[in-house]
């Protein structure tokens, strides 16, 4: 990036109006602080700025307005997409806002917009409550949540968005809005599941839900056993309870031997799981398990490592569409899963917000490591070639958190109202998020 006075008596300013710090593209750690959890995404914003107060977003908002920036707020970075020039945009890196207040009795958790989730399943977990939280601990809570999320306990309680009961946003007229069912309605609809494009959220505040009895795990076998496994777990998946989410994936680790891996959660015991253990896995780790130990049981990478995805939502997975997975998994993608949906995840409400239902069966999800331009290349080759092989199941659209290519989200009047709130409440369009209704894993 050219850096010219202007920009930096930019960084300057900004740095005078907040208590967080702020870096620009001249200052010492600016590389560091710039770089998503995803590696393979290089953004390189005009500034990297972390509030550590309401005040200070307020003042971002303020400043981004008076000299024509834009803001794109960042938690972690596990979601980050591929961005265009961020020349005029400040990266707003909500990390150090951080604080958790969880009610047992009323089961409601507030996080601020820099949590993870091991911020709140291990305190919740002590009183029996587990939130709807993701496949990985240090992902940050809001990004997942608003984007839709779906986790371990998604089939009996739904997607994570609609769990929420209260967010507050800083909107482009700088002011702090706690916005639920009764204040702003629709900003409230939009924001659970309609994109991050209307504001900052600075806390939310979500349902916690009692877990009594809870077995959790992975059944291993042999890669060379693939088209068995997942056509058996397929068959086994439309006779489970709605107290049961799972998922099947192919894992082609570099230099190791493909593995088949059946991931479960099950609400109460262990019965439904008999047909898939009569398969006779070479391991079975599905134990007895305290609800802050599910974001365990993907075994997600601890640190950030640079990775290209790609998805699709499936209506069904018949015996052509398992062949044509398993024959362009391997090779350059190291994981390709399929994620069982349904239950209450496809069972809308009035109560619910941008993201209602989802009557897709499977949602598909595939990756592979790209540490360098060759091998994003490659990488980028193969999730074509899988993914136009899935095409005749398609669904028809997508799931915010697990892509970060332009592609249909919601049905057409979604879209049309998303896009009727994002011209009311930010014309100019300060806020870089997604495009509403158009385009961190969930």
């Amino acid at each position: 990036m050219l850096i010219t006075d202007r920009s930096a008596s930019d960084v300057e300013a900004l740095r005078a109006r907040l208590h967080g710090e702020v870096f620009g593209p001249d200052d010492a750690g600016y590389d560091d602080h710039r770089k998503p959890w995803n590696r393979a995404v290089d953004q390189r914003p005009a500034a990297v700025a972390f509030p550590r107060t309401d005040a200070d977003v307020i003042a971002l908002v303020e400043f981004a307005t008076e000299r024509g920036f834009e803001l794109a707020p960042q938690a972690t970075g596990h979601g980050a997409g591929a961005a265009g020039s961020l020349e005029r945009t400040i990266l707003v890196a909500t990390k150090h806002m951080r604080g958790v207040r969880i009610d047992p009795t009323t089961r409601i958790a507030r996080v601020r917009a820099g949590n993870v989730w091991s911020d709140v399943t291990v305190p919740a977990a002590l009183y029996g409550l587990a939130p709807l939280a993701g496949s990985a601990p240090d992902v940050g809570i809001v990004g997942y949540t608003l984007g839709g999320g779906l986790g371990w306990l998604a089939r009996a309680h739904g997607w994570a968005c609609n769990s929420v009961t209260a967010i507050e946003i800083v909107t482009a007229e700088g002011r702090l809005v706690r916005t639920d069912t009764r204040t702003e309605p629709e900003l409230f609809w939009a924001l659970r599941g309609g994109g991050s494009s209307y504001g900052i959220v600075t806390a939310i505040e979500f349902e916690l839900y009692p877990v009594t009895e809870l077995h959790a795990g992975a059944l291993l076998f042999p890669g060379a056993r693939a088209q068995e496994v997942f056509t058996a777990w397929r068959d086994w998946t439309r006779t489970v309870p709605d107290a049961v989410t799972s998922l099947c994936r192919l894992v082609s680790p570099p230099g190791g031997d493909p593995i088949v891996l059946v991931e479960v959660a099950m609400l109460g015991d262990d019965t439904p799981l008999a047909p898939l253990r009569a398969l006779q896995p070479v391991a079975d780790l599905v134990a007895p398990m305290t609800p802050d130990r599910l974001t365990e049981i993907h075994n997600d990478p601890k640190e950030p490592s640079a990775g290209v995805s790609g998805h699709r939502l499936l209506n069904d997975v018949p015996d052509g569409a398992l062949a044509q997975l398993i024959d362009h998994a391997g090779g350059a993608l190291v994981s390709v899963e399929l994620r069982h949906l349904g239950g209450m995840l496809s069972r809308g409400s009035v109560c619910n917000g941008a993201l209602n239902d989802v009557k897709a069966e499977f949602a598909l999800f595939a990756v592979g490591l790209v540490p360098d331009a060759q091998a994003a290349m490659t990488v980028d080759t193969a999730l074509a070639r899988l993914t136009d092989a899935l095409e005749p199941w398609d669904a028809g659209r997508a799931l915010v958190n697990f892509t970060e290519k332009a592609v249909r989200f919601h049905d057409g009047f979604t879209q049309h109202r998303l896009r009727a709130l994002k011209a009311q409440l930010d014309g100019a369009g300060m806020f870089a998020g997604r495009p509403t209704g158009s385009s961190s894993r969930a």
